[in-house]
């Protein structure tokens, strides 16, 4: 039965899993294996039988420690996903922001919309009686022009700046039909900066200011 010392080398291990699992409430289980070599052969194969019962049960626990460990793991991998989910679904768009002086902003988000394919109206805020604007106007309004997002506003306050041709909406057209279309609708009642034309830079292209103040730089791809 020597054998058995080998069996439990780490003594102080056997303990501790005892010990962190409650199987025993002495506070050694070394010194009866220790001293095994000094009782009856049946005694011995009894206490060595209650030991690997022990050391089983232990075993198990531990798997089952671990396996409660990645659960764990799996469960906190799956709360962050989720959360990375969440970040990404709330990300919103960088939009162009519009802002209008002369309450014309419904008017050139219409003008806008019908002008571009694959455009929408996606939602509009009014100012409601009584409010700081004319009821009615746009408080906030976005929309999509070919799928960008754009949003804009009627601004009860007057200021000194307005739009500047410095800030344009870039446009590449697919082809000459369209880009010929476009110039000659967004520079109606407005301002031709630079006429269709080969520039070197580009096989066709123009730059109009709208009726509405706004700069569009217009090419051919």
């Amino acid at each position: 039965m020597k054998g058995l010392s080998v069996f439990f080398y780490d003594s102080e291990s056997v303990t501790q899993e005892f010990r962190d699992f409650g199987l025993v409430e002495f506070n050694d289980i070394d010194e009866p294996i220790k001293h095994m070599d000094n009782e009856p052969p049946l005694k011995q194969m009894n206490r060595f039988f209650h030991i690997l019962l022990l050391t089983f049960i232990i075993a198990s626990c531990s798997n089952l420690k671990t396996d409660n460990s990645s659960v764990m793991k799996a469960k906190g991998l799956e709360i962050e996903n989720d959360s990375f989910k969440k970040v990404i679904d709330m990300k919103k768009p960088i939009a162009v922001f519009l802002t209008f002086q002369e309450s014309n902003a419904e008017q050139a988000m219409n003008f806008y919309v019908e002008l571009f394919p694959n455009s929408k109206i996606v939602e509009i805020q009014r100012y409601e009686k009584g409010g700081p604007a004319k009821e009615g106007t746009i408080m906030k309004a976005s929309f999509e022009l070919n799928g960008q997002p754009f949003i804009c506003s009627d601004s009860y306050v007057i200021h000194e700046w307005t739009f500047t041709p410095a800030v344009s909406v870039f446009v590449e057209c697919e082809s000459n039909g369209e880009l010929e279309k476009l110039f000659s609708k967004l520079s109606e009642n407005g301002k031709v900066m630079m006429p269709l034309d080969n520039y070197g830079f580009s096989q066709k292209f123009g730059f109009v200011e709208d009726k509405f103040g706004v700069s569009w730089q217009l090419n051919l791809r």
